[in-house]
């Protein structure tokens, strides 16, 4: 189990959703989309984050059909994380992303006013995905040891 700052992922072909969370208060947040698909470009973004935020793990959604079938961005996914896992030499966490995108675009809906952007709903998807991780960690036994 990762303890400390995570960063989540939401891996698009063409945007990568981007969120930030901390394993003491279990809470995840949006960060970014990074828009473009040229991967040095990505990761110098991402190598932005990663100075910024000093994460000890990362996690990675893995897309499957609503039917349980592995959907074909998933390969791709897996390939990002073995990437980020190999330059930042940070562990990667995986999450079954299922839906992500349309529960982020209805949570913005209901939030807003005004429909959000691509990039809005990429950041809340990688949001929910961090969150799903951080709500599946093991709670720490209360009372301690003495």
């Amino acid at each position: 189990m990762m303890e400390g700052t995570l960063i989540g992922f939401d891996f698009g072909s063409r945007r990568i959703g981007v969120a930030v969370g901390e394993t003491s208060t279990r809470i995840a947040s949006p960060l970014t989309a990074i828009e473009g698909e040229a991967n040095e470009a990505r990761f110098e973004a991402i190598g932005r984050i990663v100075d910024e935020w000093r994460p000890k793990g990362f996690v990675v959604g893995r897309p499957r059909h609503s039917d349980g079938s592995e959907h074909t961005v998933a390969k791709l996914a897996e390939k990002f994380a073995r990437r980020l896992e190999a330059r930042y030499g940070v562990p990667v966490a995986f999450v079954d992303e299922t839906l992500t995108s349309a529960e982020a675009e209805s949570t913005l809906r209901a939030t807003r006013t005004r429909a959000g952007r691509k990039s809005d709903v990429d950041a809340m998807a990688a949001t929910l995905i961090l969150q799903s991780y951080l709500d599946e960690m093991p709670r720490p036994a209360a009372g301690g040891s003495r």
